[in-house]
């Protein structure tokens, strides 16, 4: 009677779990393996010959490079926003708050295209660097800071739900014996927060490395200098080049599972240590 109540507890079990099973392949299992099927008629040299190209390894430094910059950065500031937004009341925080999501729901090319104006030579900002003899419009630096906009959403709320959940007795403690202010958010708040920011990173180096609409138009797409690899993708696919537009997305499928499973084993460390102490 008790192993009935209990397979009891999630009342349809099994029709939920067909569903998302379902829907799991519809939308993530089947589109993935339909990759590795229309790759099955040609041969590994000639894949290995596709993925090789110099002017496709260019692109995939620029992409990688680009990206883990960006994640990085969205790394720190990341957390100082969700640090201000959890631990501050001020005037307009639940707009901040809103803007914070505004790149998951702005057109990626309406931002590309916004961004590529506001750092081009006579823009608002970019006007500001040419000044001092920096270009960013068209070169990595704009890449990157295109790449930084649409990733820090992914930092800020991986890391907002831990600060508000955080028990601020712990703090108190670490003042009462003594703490300084930085040592009491490195030995006490930081890691608690470091298995979400290592989420968050994850998410917003894959989401970068794959990004086209917010970049593309940024980046100029001068061959072998700030061609990406979304870029390139779209090239073969103009050229009605399927098999090496789908190569090439074998590749970045393989780039972003190796980041997401690298991520996922030094969060999972981070959070047994932090949970053996």
């Amino acid at each position: 009677m008790r192993l009935r109540k209990r397979n009891k507890v999630i009342p349809g079990f099994g029709l939920s779990m067909g569903v998302t099973i379902s829907m799991l392949s519809l939308v993530v299992l089947i589109p993935l393996v339909s990759v590795f099927i229309n790759l099955a008629g040609i041969s590994f040299a000639d894949f290995w010959k596709i993925v090789t190209d110099s002017q496709l390894v260019a692109a995939y430094k620029v992409s990688l490079t680009s990206a883990f910059i960006a994640a990085c950065v969205n790394g720190v500031f990341g957390v100082l926003l969700a640090w201000v937004l959890t631990r501050y009341e001020f005037p307009g925080k639940r707009i901040l708050d809103g803007f914070i999501e505004l790149p998951f729901a702005l057109p990626t090319a309406v931002a590309g295209i916004a961004l590529t104006t506001l750092y081009s030579d006579k823009g608002w900002f970019g006007s500001v660097f040419a000044k001092i003899g920096i270009k960013v419009s068209y070169t990595r630096i704009g890449i990157t800071i295109a790449m930084i906009f649409i990733g820090i959403p992914f930092v800020v709320r991986a890391i907002q739900p831990v600060l508000e959940k955080l028990d601020g007795s712990y703090e108190e403690a670490a003042e009462i014996l003594g703490a300084s202010r930085s040592r009491t958010f490195f030995k006490v708040i930081f890691p608690e927060i470091l298995p979400a920011a290592l989420t968050g990173f994850g998410l917003a180096f894959a989401r970068c490395i794959g990004e086209y609409g917010s970049v593309v138009f940024i980046a100029g797409n001068i061959p072998w200098k700030t061609q990406i690899v979304p870029l390139m993708i779209m090239s073969k696919l103009e050229q009605f080049n399927y098999t090496a537009a789908t190569s090439i997305a074998l590749v970045m499928i393989v780039f972003s599972f190796v980041i997401l499973f690298t991520i996922n084993i030094i969060q999972s460390r981070v959070a047994k240590r932090a949970g053996g102490k």
